[in-house]
This record gives structure tokens, sequence and C-alpha cells, in this order.
């Protein structure tokens, strides 16, 4: 029978479809693959976080663990993040949340812990039923403004809650602790930073939104590690930062203690396990790889990192040094600044890590603005109503006593004075404590109040530069809140420059002639003579050249040189020829990028703004020749390129004269050429960027223009010297100064008459200094500063060094008692000067 019925279709073989295995596993792929990119391996570009990290913070939040609330255990954290939000394992939340509280793990950690969360050593947490957790402050700045409709928010993986598609973010969190993870085919690994930094860069990117990577650079000096250390070189900073990739390479900090024949190591480099590093150390040296080691202790404690290395007799600490550095002191961190742009992993440079930040802010403020307005409008409506109910309350209360109930009420009240349902609902439920007068004015200026904040969101929702300027100013409060100093240091990579150990330190004099020749001299070359000597050959001089700059330094300092067009150079002391005092010098063209016609007139070495003699910021105060005078932080100048960088805005055939290292509290005597000074203090010159100009330091006479400066230290012994191009000088007590008030015409400071010329020079010399002397000509005189008699103002002086006819003194550099080690030179017999009068 079964032949003879139709044929019925058969319903499973309908449902099934053909496709080419190769297809079907070549897609399912790809969506595993981007599952696990979007969904769990990769951060957010807006808040930086990945989505663990986000669900545990929200599930926080919404169990009111805040930072002000008592730590509650991990293990209650854990079960509601997995049972309302991340439905995975227990161990791979609580291992996220155990980092999250890691202060060498995270620069900024976002749970404050409390027990056993792990160590520098590798050692595990505790068991999350051990330890407690609860959020910390700056995690709340991520979740500010939550609940103002400010972000998305999407169904929990079983529809029953809501959780965020990402955070508000108040700050660039991204950038600023980090973020590491592995994908399917790809990688991210961004290194954390400093968060003041960060913020600058952004703030910048707000007010000059064509900036390029390198002016962000200016703020984002490169990363900043958890546990400090240095980064060496910038080349790894550069390539990240350009490109979204580079390999920064981290070294220990340590110190070498020579005498003692011992190494200790303070800092490790990021995710550096110490155990480990000390177990390598010491099977190198059992192993025989590393020769010189007598013993290796960790003595480090909850006061910091300590591994102590201990040398053999006999060893070589620089060997040693060397040794550890090649093998164990330094790693290497691959920066892959990949991140989920609108869901899509993107590899991305600074800037643009920084824009999309902005953009999400933009829009959350956006957001949060159109919600708060929402909520003033609406209070402002039930407010008008209320005093209009106020202005006609007797009305009011006749029309809701007449009323047969609270419903015939209301219509009676919106029928007669066009009130609103809201309104009513408010009128009816006012009590009769609120007729008063006192509280008829509370709601009235409750109502200004709210119609106040009404204008300003409204302004906000229109204006983008006030948005920004909203953006801005909570990026600041942020930055006032929680920056704090940067850890890692940034050193130069030194492995290029040829053999600089092997270069001995040595004191030396720089001498720049006018036709760009430069060369070095030793210190020694020089003997301290009487004062009113003509001193000795410094070089020899082209035809139709002349000595332009002289100054003193170490072979081994760093040197900002400053040119009269007012662009600075970073020089190296060993980069300069060492010559003879009969060389010409080679040409500076190698060395500094100089224009034609651009001469150094200002040296300031890196050691005077590293002393520890000067606590707090340290400034770079310039003048230019035609009086204008500008103090900028050393903070300005930490990238300068090879080809120089703008130091300051000169006018049209202005020049920049000389530049002092100040700390804020100096007090500032420019001279001028006609021998005028003026003294103020240093904080009557508002601290400057790089790009400006300055304001007006001297009221200049005629044609006189600026010499010099000096910034005087009133609580150390110290006198103001004065030179002449003739070669007279004098030394004066700070007193002799009175203190007026900036862009005076000063008062007189020596006389600058045929005998004497023009003042060509100002310094601040101390006991035991000694002054170098060069002229036009190349002669070079070394003197005692002690020798220059101490005179007050309006005098002659007396000679300090004699010229030959026709030559005048080109520049001078006073050389600090701390070189003047030879006890021969520092003692010259100061009674056989030859005297001049003194008037």
């Amino acid at each position: 029978m079964s032949a003879d019925l139709p044929d019925e279709p058969d319903v499973e073989a309908a449902r099934i479809e053909t496709a080419r295995i190769e297809d079907e596993m070549e897609q399912s792929y790809i969506d595993y693959a981007m599952s696990v990119i979007a969904g769990r391996a990769l951060p957010d570009v807006r808040d930086g976080l990945k989505p663990v990290h986000r669900r545990i913070l929200y599930a926080m939040h919404e169990a009111g663990v805040s930072s002000g609330s008592a730590h509650r255990k991990s293990s209650s954290i854990v079960g509601e993040t997995m049972g309302d939000y991340h439905p995975h394992g227990d161990s791979a939340i609580y291992d996220t949340l155990a980092r999250m509280a890691q202060d060498f793990s995270m620069r900024y950690p976002l749970v404050d812990g409390q027990g056993n969360f792990g160590s520098v050593d590798g050692d595990p947490p505790a068991a999350m039923r051990y330890t407690e957790a609860r959020m910390a402050p700056i995690a709340e700045e991520l979740l500010e403004d939550i609940d103002a409709d400010t972000v998305d928010f999407k169904a929990n993986y079983d529809d029953r809650l809501e959780e965020p598609d990402v955070l508000p973010s108040a700050f660039p969190n991204l950038l600023v602790n980090g973020s590491s993870g592995i994908a399917v085919g790809m990688s991210t690994n961004i290194p954390p930073h400093n968060l003041g930094e960060v913020i600058d860069a952004t703030v910048h990117l707000i007010n000059n939104p064509d900036c390029t990577v390198e002016d962000l650079m200016d703020h984002v000096k490169g990363p900043d590690f958890p546990t400090g250390a240095n980064i060496v070189g910038r080349a790894g900073i550069h390539s990240a930062y350009k490109t979204g990739r580079g390999r920064v390479r981290i070294r220990a900090e340590f110190e070498t203690y020579e005498e003692e024949g011992r190494i200790v190591i303070n800092e490790l480099p990021f995710q550096e396990n110490k155990s480990r590093l000390v177990e390598r150390i010491a099977d190198d040296v059992n192993e025989g790889k590393l020769e010189g080691i007598r013993d290796l202790r960790d003595e480090s404690d909850r006061d910091g990192m300590r591994v102590v290395i201990e040398l053999k007799r006999d060893a070589m600490v620089d060997v040693v040094k060397n040794q550890l550095l090649e093998s164990h002191l330094e790693r290497t961190f691959g920066v892959i600044n990949l991140a989920l742009v609108d869901g899509s992993p993107q590899v991305l440079t600074l800037r643009e890590t920084i824009h999309h930040y902005l953009e999400h802010r933009r829009d959350v403020v956006r957001r949060r603005s159109e919600f708060e307005l929402d909520e003033a409008e609406d209070r402002a409506h039930i407010l008008k109503g209320r005093l209009t109910a106020l202005n006609n309350v007797d009305d009011v209360i006749e029309t809701i006593q007449d009323a047969e109930d609270r419903d015939g009420a209301k219509a009676a009240l919106r029928e007669q004075f066009d009130f609103s349902e809201s309104q009513v609902d408010h009128i009816v439920a006012m009590q009769l404590g609120s007729l008063t007068s006192m509280e008829a004015q509370e709601i009235e200026d409750e109502y200004e109040e709210v119609q106040a904040r009404i204008e300003r969101l409204e302004e906000i929702l229109t204006n983008e530069s006030e948005l920004l300027g909203v953006i801005e100013e909570e990026l600041l409060d942020i930055m006032d809140e929680y920056d704090d100093d940067r850890r890692t240091s940034i050193i130069e990579d030194t492995g290029t420059v040829a053999h600089e150990d092997l270069i001995p330190e040595e004191d030396s004099v720089v001498v720049m002639s006018n036709e760009d020749y430069i060369k070095r001299m030793p210190l020694s070359t020089f003997s301290a003579q009487n004062r009113g000597g003509k001193g000795i050959i410094g070089t020899d001089l082209k035809e139709g050249d002349s000595v332009s700059s002289v100054f003193v330094a170490n072979s081994h300092d760093y040197l900002l040189c400053f040119s009269n067009q007012g662009q600075i150079y970073t020089l190296r002391g060993f980069q300069i020829p060492e010559m003879s005092r009969t060389a010409r010098g080679k040409s500076a063209v190698n060395l500094l990028d100089l224009d034609s016609g651009e001469e150094l007139t200002a040296v300031v070495n890196m050691d005077d703004i590293a002393s520890d003699e000067i606590d707090g910021t340290r400034y770079l105060t310039m003048v230019t020749r035609d009086g204008y005078i500008k103090r900028t932080s050393v903070d300005e100048f930490q990238n300068i390129n090879s080809t120089g960088i703008r130091a300051v805005r000169l006018e049209d055939g202005d020049q920049l004269v000389d530049v002092e290292v100040t700390d804020g509290d100096r007090t500032l005597v420019v001279a001028t050429a006609d021998g005028m000074s003026i003294r103020f203090d240093e904080d009557d010159v508002r601290a400057m960027g790089r790009s400006a100009r300055g304001v007006r330091g001297v009221d200049l006479q005629g044609k006189d223009t600026v010499a010099g400066v000096a910034g005087v230290d009133t609580e150390r012994h110290s006198w103001v010297l004065t030179v002449t191009e003739n070669g007279y000088g004098k030394r004066s007590d700070i007193e002799e100064y009175r203190v007026q008030s900036r862009n005076g015409k000063g008062l007189i400071d020596i006389k600058t008459n045929d005998r004497n010329g023009q003042v060509c020079a100002m310094e601040t010399v101390g006991p035991g200094d000694h002054l170098v002397v060069m002229s036009q000509t190349g002669q070079i005189m070394r003197t005692p500063v002690e020798g220059i008699s101490i005179v007050g103002r309006n005098t002659m002086g007396v000679i300090v060094m004699e010229l030959e006819s026709g030559d005048q003194v080109a520049c001078l550099d006073v050389i600090p008692r701390e070189m003047v080690t030879d006890a021969s030179e520092a003692d010259v017999d100061l009674s056989e000067s030859p005297e001049t009068e003194l008037e």
C-alpha cells in the first residue's frame, strides 16, 4: 500500500545545505578568531580595557564596592562578575583582579587589594577566599557618569541584565596603564605611561588639532614602567609612537662601588622576575660564564629592591658590569600598539591613540550634557509651576478646597492655570509649610540656579570649543589629583659612541671661532696668572677670523649650546676634537648644524641643571641683545634634535646674548654694553614656553645693547663680575645693586670710557673660582677671580688682561672652584698684580 501513497516531503532533508568543507572551516575559524579578538584579548582604544577588566569594575560598581567602602572578599567579587557578566572560569577572573591590584604590574592600580596579591618574585596571589579588594580611587574615574546615559549598554550573556559596551573613562587609560594580550594571529603589547605626560599631550592635541606625533612627544617622553629602571636610547620610542611598533631597551638601575667591589641592583626591567634573575646569575657564576663574583644576596624588603653582587678582590668592576648588562640586566620590550577601533583591530600611532580617545570623551561629555539638560529642564518646569502657584496661592487654595477630590483639584488647576500634569502633581503634594516667604525665596533661588545651569549646558552642546574646554578642565583636575613623578628614566644609548668609556674624564677649555672652527684643550694647559697678564696663545686663527666663544667643560659633560639666532643644540664634551694651543681646530659643521652667520653665545652644562644644590624646578633664563628676558623650564628641552630646536623667538635683528641656570629664587642682574645694570627678582619674569619671545628686562637707551645676565644666589657668598672689552673689570657685592622693577633704565655699573671700552660680559663668581679670558686674536689668560678688586658701582675697575693694540676681549668663562684642583694654580700670589687707580 505504501507504494500507492503520494510522496511526502522529507522535512529533515530540506534543512540540509550543501557546503564545501574548506569554506565552512575557513568561515568558522574567522568567526572564532574575531570572537577572541573582540571579546577577550584586545583592549578598546576608548577605555583601554578588555571585556574581563571592564566587567570586573562594573560588577564592583553595581555592588557598591567603591574606594570609600569596606574591602570585599575577592571570591564574592569574582562570583558576581562570573554570575552576572563574564561566563568564564573563576581563575581567569581572579587572575585579572589580582593583576589590577599589583603595583609592580599596573602603573596606576585599578584595584585596592588587601592580602597577598603576589610579588615581583613571581609568587602567586593567595586563594581568592583569603584576599579582599575594592576599587582604587582612580578606577572610579573610569566609571564616572556611567549612570548619565554616557555610553551604550548591551544585554549580558543571559539577557537578564545589561552591561556597558565601554566605560566613560575620564582619562586615557590605554596609554596610562598599557595592555598586553595574544589573540588569534595577532597580539598587543602597549607599555604604561606617566599620567601627567599623557594628559599634557591630550590637552595639547585639544588645543592644537593639527599637531604631529613629534609635537606630542615633547610631552610624552616615553613609557613609564611601574618598576622604574631605565630606557636606553630613544630610537625605539620614536618608532613606537610614529608607527605603532618599536623595540624599547630597558636596563636595570644599579650602582657600582669600586672601592668596596660591589654592584647593587635597585630597579629591574618591567615584568622581570627578580627571583629567577638571581638564580640565572648564580647559575652563570657556577658554570663559569660569569667571572669575578664571589657572593650574591637578595636584600630586598618592603622599603624597596636591593640585590647585592659582591666581587672578588682582583675583579674589574666595569668588566663584570658589562657582562651583567649583556646577559641579565637588559631586556627588550616589543611595543605593539594594537587596539580595537569601532570593533576592528588597528595598529595606532601615538596621535591616533589620543585622537580616538578624545572622540570618545567628546561623545561622553555631549551625552552627559544632554542627560543633565533634560533633568534640568524637567526641574525648571516643576519649579516654574510651584512659583506660579505661590504667586497665586489664594486662588490655588480656593480651587483645591472647592474640588470634590484630589483628581478634581488637579483638573481644576490645569484648567484655570494651564499647569501640566507633572506640575499639578507637585502642587497638590505641597505642604502648608512651603507657603512661607522663606520657602518661596528658596524656590526662586533654585529656579535661577537651574536656569543658569540650562544656559551653560546649552552652550556646551552648541559650542564645540566649550565642550572641548570641559574635557580639558576635567583632564587637568584628574592630573592634579593623581599625577606623580616619572619612575623610568631615559638614558642615551652610548653603544654607538666610539669607546666613550675609554676616553678619560678631563676638564677642558673649548674655543670656537666666527668661522666655525672648534677644538678643546686640557684645562691644565693654562696655568693661573696674576691679573693684568697677557696670557698665552690659545688658538691659531685663519686670516680674518676671530674668537667667538670660550667655555670650560669636562670631556664627558652633556652640553646645551645656545646660538645667537635663538637655537639650542646638544653636544658631548668628548665629541669636540682635542688639539694643541697652536692648532686652528676643526670645522664644527660635523658637530653642530649651524646656519651661516650663526655662532654660539652661551653654553650650559647639564651638570649645572642636575646639581643637588638646586632643589625643585630648574629654569634657563635667557636675555637678548635688545633687552628681552625669558625663563623657560628645562623640561621643555628634553628632546633636542640633531638640527637643534628653538629656544627663544627673536624679533627681527635681535640676538640671544646670554643664558643662566636659575632655580626660581635667584636675583637677576642684567648688564648693558654702555655700563648700565638693573637688578630684579627672578619671579618678576614668569616662566614661558620655548616659542615665546619673553618680556622686557631693561629699558635700553640710545644704541645701547645687553651684554649679559648674572643669576645670583643671595644666600651664598658670591660676587658680580663685570669685564669690559679693553680688558678691565671689577667685582662687586650684590648689595651694591638695589632691587628695581623689571624694564627700568637701571643704574651705572661700570664706567665705559675710552680706557675701558664697552662691557662684554657679566658673571656670578665665588671664592676659589678662576676666570678664563680670551681675546679676539686668540690670546687666552687664566686668573683667580679674587685677584680682581672688590669695588662698588660706577667705578673704573682694574686691569684684568693686558691686550695688544687693536685687540679686544672676545669672551670669558668661569672655572668653578671644584675644577681648580692644583694647589699651585689655586695659590697664585695676588700681591704682585699691577694696580690701576680705582674711582
